[in-house]
C-alpha cells in the first residue's frame, strides 16, 4: 500500500533529528514509496528539483526505491539512512549523474547498480563531470559493470564510503581538483580500487589516505594498467598515505609517469607482481615508513631507461617474497631496486628468494646511494650493476645477515661479474663499497 502522509513523517522523525534543517515533508508531499516494485524516477527527479528550490536539503527513509538516471543540480544535499536507504538502478549508464554543478551532497545511500553498463568514457554508478565542492559520505557503491563512482575535472570529497563489485575501478579521478579520497573501503573490483589519473601530467595535489583496500583484480588483463590497489597515474603532487591494501592481482601502489608524489605509511599484504612500483618516466618518489609483507617482488623505483629518475627509499620494512609472480613471470624476486639518482636508506628487508636490494640493470645505473640498510635471509644481499655504461653507486653501513649465496656482488646484467666488489679494487670504478657488516651466510 501506498504509505500515508503521516507514516512518512514518523518514519523520517529520526533522519529531521539528526538534519535539522532538512525538510521532512519534501518526500511526504511526494508520493514517493518505498516499495521495489515500482519503478519510481520522476517522483524522485521531481522531489530532488523541489529540494533545490526551498532549503536544498532532501532526507529519504528507509526502504528500496527504484529508478533510472537521477539528474542532480547544485546546491542540494540528498540524505539516508545509513545502511537502510537503497536505491535500485533499473537503467543504464549513471544513477546519480552530476554534471556542471557546485555544492552537492550525497550522505547516507545505498546504491545498487544492477549490474547496468554504460557508455560513457570512465563511467560511474555516481559519475561527477565538470563539477565542484561535490561531497560523497557514509555511501554504499556496489554492483555495476561501470566503476563504483567516477569524478572527472571535478573537485569532490570521498569519505567513509563502502565500495564494492564495480566491474572497472572503485573510485576512478581523471584530471581532479583538490580530491580528498578518505576512511573508504574498496574491495572485489574488477580493474582497480582507486586510480587517480590525468591526461597530461600536471599538479594535481589528490590525497588517498586511511583506505581500505583489498580483493582487485585485472579482469581486462594487461601488464600492470590493471590489477591495482592504488593507481597515480600522469597526476603530479599526489599524496598516498596510511591505507590498508591487500591481495591485490599486481601493486598494491602503482606510480606511472608522476612526479613529486608521497607513498607514506601504508600497509601492503599479498601483492601479485611488485608492491610499490615508481614506473616509466616518473621523478621525484618519495617512498617512506612502508611495509610490505608478501609481494613478488617489494619495491621498485625504476625504468631509468624511459627517464625514470630522483627517488627516496627510507624506513620501509620489506617481508616475505614470494619465488614467482602467478601475473608477470618476468618479474624476479627481490626486496627493493633503485636505477637513477636514488637513496636507499634505514630499510628492512627480510627473507627474499633473491636479491635484498638492487642497485642498477645492465647501463640503467646513475648515482644510486645504499646506505644503512638491514637486509637478511636472502640469497644475495646487494647486487650492483658494472656493465658497460652503468654510472656511480655508493654502498656503504649496510648489515647483510644470513645472505646464502653471496652479500655483495657487481653483475654486469644476469652474469656476476664479482662475488666481492669490496675488495677487488680499482677494477670497478663507478663503486664505492665499505664499511658494511656481513653476519654469516
Amino acid at each position: 500500500m501506498p504509505l500515508s502522509r503521516r507514516r512518512f513523517l514518523t518514519s523520517g522523525s529520526a533522519i529531521g533529528a539528526a538534519l535539522p534543517f532538512a525538510t521532512a515533508s519534501v518526500y511526504a508531499q511526494s508520493g514517493l514509496v518505498p516499495d521495489p516494485s515500482i519503478e519510481q524516477t520522476l517522483v524522485l527527479q521531481s522531489a530532488i528539483d523541489a529540494a533545490a528550490s526551498s532549503d536544498g536539503r532532501l532526507s529519504l527513509p528507509s526502504g528500496r526505491f527504484v529508478t533510472r538516471t537521477l539528474h542532480l543540480p547544485s546546491n542540494v544535499v540528498i540524505s539516508g539512512v545509513p545502511g537502510a536507504t537503497t536505491l535500485i538502478h533499473a537503467g543504464q549508464g549513471a544513477l546519480f549523474d552530476i554534471r556542471q554543478v557546485r555544492h552537492v551532497t550525497l550522505s547516507g545511500l545505498t546504491l545498487d547498480g544492477s549490474g547496468a553498463d554504460g557508455d560513457e568514457w570512465h563511467g560511474g554508478l555516481i559519475h561527477v563531470s565538470q563539477s565542484s565542492d561535490i561531497v560523497i559520505e557514509a555511501c554504499n557503491i556496489t554492483n555495476t559493470q561501470l566503476n563504483g563512482l567516477s569524478a572527472l575535472s571535478s573537485s569532490v570529497r570521498i569519505t567513509n564510503c563502502d565500495v564494492w563489485e564495480s566491474a572497472l575501478s572503485g573510485i576512478f579521478i581523471y584530471d581532479g581538483e583538490a580530491v580528498f579520497i578518505s576512511n573508504n573501503r574498496v574491495h572485489d573490483c574488477g580493474n582497480g580500487g582507486i586510480r587517480v589519473w590525468r591526461g597530461e601530467n600536471a599538479i594535481d595535489g589528490a590525497i588517498v589516505t586511511g583506505n581500505r583496500i583489498w580483493n582487485i583484480d585485472w579482469t581486462n588483463g594487461g601488464n600492470g594498467q590493471n590489477g591495482n590497489g592504488i593507481n597515480v597515474f600522469r597526476a603530479d603532487g599526489v599524496i598516498v598515505s596510511d591505507n590498508a591494501i591487500s591481495d591485490c592481482t599486481f601493486s598494491a601502489i602503482r606510480l606511472n609517469t608522476t612526479n613529486n608524489t608521497q607513498i607514506v605509511g601504508n600497509t601492503c599484504f599479498n601483492s601479485g607482481e611488485v608492491a610499490i612500483f615508481s614506473e616509466f618516466e616518473f621523478s621525484g618518489s618519495v617512498i617512506a615508513n612502508n611495509i610490505v609483507d608478501g609481494a613478488a617482488a617489494g619495491i621498485s623505483m625504476t625504468n631509468y631507461n624511459d627517464n625514470g629518475r630522483l627517488a627516496s627509499c627510507t624506513g620501509n620494512i620489506v617481508r616475505n617474497i614470494a619465488t614467482h609472480s602467478e601475473v608477470n613471470p618476468d618479474t624476479s624476486p627481490y626486496g627493493i631496486a633503485a636505477e637513477a639518482d636514488a637513496i636507499v636508506t634505514g630499510n628492512l628487508v627480510d627473507n627474499v628468494p633473491g636479491v635484498g636490494i638492487l642497485a642498477g640493470w645492465g647501463p640503467y645505473l646513475r648515482d644510486v646511494t645504499i646506505s644503512s640498510n638491514l637486509v637478511r635471509d636472502v640469497h644475495i644481499g646487494i647486487t650492483v650493476s658494472v656493465a658497460d655504461g652503468a654510472g656511480s653507486a655508493v654502498i656503504t653501513g649496510n648489515v647483510i645477515s644470513g645472505a646464502r649465496d653471496h652479500a655483495i656482488t657487481a653483475n654486469r646484467w644476469w652474469d656476476i661479474a664479482s662475488r666481492d666488489p669490496a675488495s677487488d679494487g680499482g677494477q670497478f670504478s663507478n663503486l664505492t663499497i665499505r664499511d658494511n657488516t656481513i653476519i654469516g651466510g
